[in-house]
């Protein structure tokens, strides 16, 4: 992997705050206030360990790599039934522009009408889950590809390189080899691609600091 511009993993918890965030300008006026304070309790901790963590793997619905059950609203996300009701061909990489427990609690506000189906978190590769396989989570902004694709969102933003971990980039690549197995896409750049390169997008990510050449390599078991 990369060498995170010689930062030390466990450093990672310790970044500060980017002045402004792409995320947080698609919010459209989004407070999240009250609601976030609600939604808190039932977030996953950063870093923590105990109640404020997720439902283990056994609630969350979709197999290996294990994955905790943090669903996102029904309001942002199209109920479904894929890959009968459409294949899955691609696998989509994002960059949240946000921490993980923010992302998380973005999606479960109603009014943010976006999600993904997973979130992977820096420090320590935890898998979030999101929105189930079987459904349509909004990430793309191209529905033709929402409707064919797995979305995973990565912690940290696209300019600081060093939220890209190797527990995040070894994770993820087992999650995103799995997905590839259960609905035999082949694991190549054809059908995992970044966020910038779904048609009409007007995003970066996952931005010039992912190494698509290590994620390869991991996915492959290279």
């Amino acid at each position: 992997m990369r060498t995170h511009e010689g930062e030390p993993v466990e450093h990672v918890r310790d970044l500060p705050a980017p002045k402004a965030s792409r995320r947080a300008l698609l919010r459209g006026g989004v407070t999240l206030g009250a609601a976030a304070a609600g939604l808190a309790a039932a977030a996953p901790s950063s870093f923590g360990t105990g109640s404020g963590r997720a439902r283990r793997a056994s609630s969350a619905p979709d197999g290996y790599p294990p994955t905790y059950w943090t669903p996102a609203d029904t309001a942002n996300y199209t109920v479904s039934e894929r890959p009968s009701s459409y294949p899955v061909q691609f696998v989509v990489v994002h960059v949240a522009q946000e921490t993980y427990d923010d992302t998380i609690r973005l999606f479960q506000d109603p009014a943010h009408k976006a999600s993904t189906h997973y979130v992977v978190r820096s420090a320590d590769g935890h898998i979030g889950q999101c929105v189930r396989e079987r459904d349509i989570a909004w990430h793309a902004g191209n529905w033709n590809y929402n409707t064919r694709s797995i979305g995973i969102e990565h912690e940290g933003w696209v300019d600081q390189p060093r939220y890209f971990t190797d527990a995040m980039y070894r994770s993820s690549a087992a999650l995103t080899a799995a997905v590839c197995d259960r609905y035999g896409l082949p694991k190549d750049r054809d059908h995992i691609i970044g966020h910038s390169e779904v048609p009409g997008a007007d995003h970066t990510d996952p931005g010039r600091y992912w190494d698509w050449t290590l994620y390869l390599r991991l996915v492959n078991g290279v």
